[in-house]
């Protein structure tokens, strides 16, 4: 089109698109459905909507849908709603046009109950039919002839009147002939399947016939969380099976999610083995009946994790595939309220049974951990039963805060097995922060309680908390120190001299975050380049150092202190120090592994070349 003719007021051409249905059948196989088996889906949902529009023009009407696999020929037959001959056209011809579209065929009423909301209908059939053959007639216009609508995947119909004897009763029969390499789509085992896994709550009653000729119920309502039992042990019992057919494990507790107000029906089953928090679980998730998806991730909070639920549902939206939930404000309220129903159930574990409890925490005390950190309210509630390492072993905080009236934490688990022998020495209480969420539970502790005094506790704190020794033994030690600075300093390690318990631990190698990262500066600068050896250098830091602190009340250090050969001297508190390293089960640099190998040679050296030399003494006496 010219640019004059948008100027002088010359209408436009109109033209309609046009569909390559084999093109468009592709597209929906590869990028919208996961697979092929949501044919089976469609199917029913046709189906369900057309006996539900049914049931709105005639509430007496017998309502039935029968699906059928023989020989690999797929039909599926309701006494729904039906189509007239001009309804077929403008309904199952025009891709995207829905049969429920609000007010077209006087169904606003009902609309909330249909299960299809995007309009594409019998196309997704194609995805294992080369050809669709539907024979329908209309219940709101009996006196219309039977139709026959006759699709290929080439994009072509026809539409034809057929006689009254072809379907003498309102509804329809949808008819599938499977397309070459889709035979084990059409099987009557895999469609059999297939119906039950996406139908079995529907809330009409499905059968199914096959190969065999018998005819079976697809159908299996009520809900096992909805069904009456004799007793609250028969439920449980009849839950776990549930969840060990569906999930394939058998559940520690369920947990009822019973939301009429957001309608959402269903359970959640705590799984029975710790997992990791960032894994994100997928749920079982039903629209009025029809199973939307098994990886529903968007259900409950991220910190849900422990939980995998299977539910129904009348008001959250699917994506347009039907595969998923809609992220919007509808599925965040109803979110917001299943996390509020799993924490309720936290909440009665703890009042009323708490040998559960304890069993649950055992297991899985990083999930309650995760939501304590936005709710003080569960986190003061969880104190008696959530464990945290200390140097006192496992302990929950109450306990751990009834022997300690001031508690200090450290924030890396290095740090904790650094600091935690000599701090339980002498008499300080020491939390591991270094697991996940721990840090953030601390920090509100003083909150949950007012009197309790928490504080970070570092490698320096630790060096100052250790007695010195007197100065004039010190001194008489100055020539050991200054040897065993000297051979510690290109590690980038003072030595200091302290006398502490236990005396069985000759030293101790203690660092904190900020000479580990001047540390990693140093490293890195030493293998730069030019420009970036520039950088680092301009980053270098003035943090303390990592220190070797050596117990003067051990009876080797002194021992070693009065060795008169400075080079054995020198390897042997080469030798504490790997062995302080390895105590700390820090990872080792490479720079410390040859020291230590260096160092357990030279006393090796050492030890055969003084034996040897004493030897011929020996031999002459």
């Amino acid at each position: 089109m010219t640019s004059s003719a948008l100027t002088d007021g010359t209408p436009p051409d109109v033209n309609s698109f046009q569909v390559d249905l084999r093109g468009l059948v592709d597209l929906l196989s590869h990028h919208l459905y996961s697979s092929p088996r949501v044919y089976v889906r469609e199917l029913l949902q046709n189906a369900v909507d057309a006996v539900t529009a049914r049931r709105a023009h005639d509430p007496d009407a017998r309502i039935r849908i029968r699906l059928s696999a023989v020989d690999g020929r797929v039909a599926i037959e309701d006494s729904g709603i039906g189509l007239t001959a001009d309804e077929v056209h403008t309904l199952l011809a025009t891709i995207g046009r829905s049969s429920k579209r609000g007010g077209e065929h006087g169904l606003e009423s009902a609309r909330r109950e249909f299960l299809g909301q995007f309009g594409i209908g019998l196309l997704a059939c194609f995805v294992v039919a080369r050809r669709i053959r539907v024979v329908t007639r209309s219940a709101r216009t009996p006196d219309a002839a039977p139709v026959e609508w006759l699709a290929t995947d080439d994009g072509s119909y026809t539409v034809r009147a057929l006689p009254d004897d072809a379907r003498p009763e309102p509804g329809t029969t949808v008819y599938l002939e499977p397309r070459p390499g889709a035979e084990e789509w059409t099987a009557a085992a895999r469609v059999e399947e297939l119906a039950r896994d996406f139908g079995s709550l529907l809330p009409y009653d499905i059968t199914f016939a096959g190969d065999d000729g018998g005819e079976r119920p697809v159908t299996d309502r009520p809900a096992v969380w909805e069904r009456e039992y004799a007793t609250p042990a028969a439920r449980r019992v009849a839950l776990s099976g549930h969840c060990a057919r569906l999930f394939g494990f058998t559940p520690l507790d369920s947990i009822d999610l019973d939301l009429p107000v957001a309608g959402v029906r269903g359970v959640a089953y705590v799984l029975p083995e710790p997992t990791s928090p960032a894994h994100r679980a997928g749920h079982r998730t039903y629209l009025k009946g029809m199973l939307l998806t098994d990886h529903a991730d968007n259900l409950l909070p991220e910190w849900a994790f422990f939980v995998r639920a299977v539910v129904d549902t009348d008001t959250l939206r699917p994506t347009a595939s039907r595969e998923n939930l809609y992220d919007d404000e509808t599925l965040a309220a109803v979110r917001d309220a299943l996390g509020a129903r799993v924490r309720q159930w936290l909440t009665e574990l703890a009042a009323g049974d708490p040998q559960r409890l304890a069993a649950f925490l055992s297991v899985h005390h990083l999930g309650v951990k995760s939501l304590a950190r936005h709710d003080a309210e569960l986190f003061a509630l969880m104190l008696p039963w959530l464990p945290f390492e200390t140097n006192d072993g496992q302990r929950s905080l109450d306990e751990f805060a009834a022997a300690h009236s001031e508690i200090h934490f450290t924030r890396t688990v290095e740090e904790f097995r650094q600091i935690a022998p000599i701090a339980a020495a002498h008499g300080l209480g020491v939390v591991n922060a270094g697991y996940t969420y721990d840090a953030d539970l601390l920090a509100l502790l003083p909150g949950i309680r007012p009197g309790l005094k928490v504080t970070e506790l570092d490698a320096g704190a630790v060096t100052d908390r250790l007695d010195p020794v007197p100065t004039t033994a010190e001194l008489s030690l100055a020539g050991f120190l200054s040897t065993a600075r000297t051979r510690l300093d290109p590690h980038g390690c003072d030595v200091v001299l302290r006398a502490f318990q236990p005396v069985t631990v000759p030293a101790l190698f203690l660092d904190d975050r900020q000479a580990r990262h001047e540390r990693d500066r140093a490293a890195a600068q030493e293998n730069a380049d030019s420009l970036w050896n520039d950088i680092l250098g301009a980053l270098r830091g003035s943090a303390p150092r990592a220190r070797l602190v050596l117990n003067h009340n051990n009876p080797l250090i002194r021992r070693i202190a009065a060795l008169p050969d400075a080079e054995l001297t020198g390897t042997a508190v080469e030798s504490l120090y790997g062995q302080a390293l390895l105590m700390s089960q820090r990872p080792l640099r490479p720079a410390d592994s040859t020291l230590l190998n260096r160092a357990f040679l030279g006393l090796l050296e050492w030890a055969t070349h003084s034996t040897s030399s004493t030897r011929p003494q020996e031999d002459q006496k």
